[in-house]
């Protein structure tokens, strides 16, 4: 394969390795890491055995984020506070692919994290973009009878965690805005019943900024944290991140943070909040993501 056949390769499903990368490691920097030096083996390796460069390049971004997968559970362990996936910045049009946007959901992501890392690799591979046993065995470098044996555990292991919506994408785009605006306008009532009795709010600070160091949960104590910490020039902004909507939090023209939420039965379930700075990197540009 030429350079410059090697190069439109790549450029051709970097959407799609980009996704793969951070559905495994739940980071826009180090799935772009990932990406760099899948870029440089690509380009400097040899490719002369390559029949299938989608299947080839997918291989290498698996075992490269698993490698980094293993750094970032140490490094995750000494995280100060409660860690929460990197928010991505993306259009309205990634809702369009339902099995897409809920893979990328900070829930789900939330779910994976609690996967082995082999088991994490494999139901990504497997479960979220299709690809074939065989080629999820020489990704995770496993036997292919050894990989559906874990495949299923990690099946179970989700659908025992994963959140289950039971609500349609306008009735979850309705609560939101009900959420934003109630918090914009001062509207206490309003924000209390768009809560759920056992909500679970949880922030990311990172230890760069204030914020709660573990899970807050019943709505009177979510209520009195998110009235306590609001500024009076706070601003909130509909913005689409990974794949739902979602809302950016403005105080004084400077974004200070971002939040997802979980919406079932009609109201806010899962309350997620990331003030770090290091993870607001991603929220600036739109970013693509495919699961082709």
């Amino acid at each position: 394969m030429s350079a410059d056949l090697a190069t439109s390769a790549f450029v051709a499903h970097r959407n799609l390795l980009f996704t793969v990368a951070y559905e495994m490691l739940g980071s826009a920097a180090d799935a772009e890491d990932v990406l760099q030096e899948v870029w440089l083996r690509w380009a400097d390796g040899d490719r002369s055995d390559v029949v299938d460069s989608r299947a080839y390049l997918v291989r290498m971004v698996t075992r490269l984020s698993l490698n980094r997968l293993r750094t970032l559970s140490r490094r995750r362990e000494d995280y100060v506070g409660t860690w929460l996936p990197e928010p991505l910045l993306t259009a309205p049009d990634v809702a369009d692919d339902v099995e897409l946007a809920d893979s990328v959901s900070t829930a789900m992501l939330l779910v994976l994290e609690t996967l082995p890392p082999t088991e994490r690799a494999v139901f990504v591979l497997r479960e979220v973009f299709d690809v074939p046993y065989a080629e999820v065995a020489a990704a995770v470098e496993k036997s292919e009878p050894a990989v559906r044996q874990i495949a299923a555990r990690a099946r179970a292991h989700v659908a025992e965690r994963r959140p289950r919506a039971s609500v349609t994408a306008a009735e979850r785009d309705a609560v939101i805005e009900r959420f934003r605006v109630a918090t914009e306008t001062g509207d206490l009532q309003g924000l209390m019943d768009v809560l759920a009795p056992d909500v679970v709010l949880m922030t990311d600070g990172g230890g760069k900024v204030k914020a709660a160091l573990n899970p807050i949960s019943g709505r009177d104590k979510v209520f009195r944290f998110l009235t306590a910490v609001a500024p009076d020039a706070l601003e909130l902004v509909p913005v689409w991140l990974n794949g739902s909507p979602a809302i950016q939090f403005v105080v004084a023209g400077q974004r200070d943070g971002v939040g997802t939420m979980l919406v079932e039965h009609g109201v806010v379930t899962r309350l997620f909040l990331v003030r770090n700075p290091d993870k607001l990197r991603a929220v600036s540009e739109e970013v693509d993501l495919s699961r082709r």
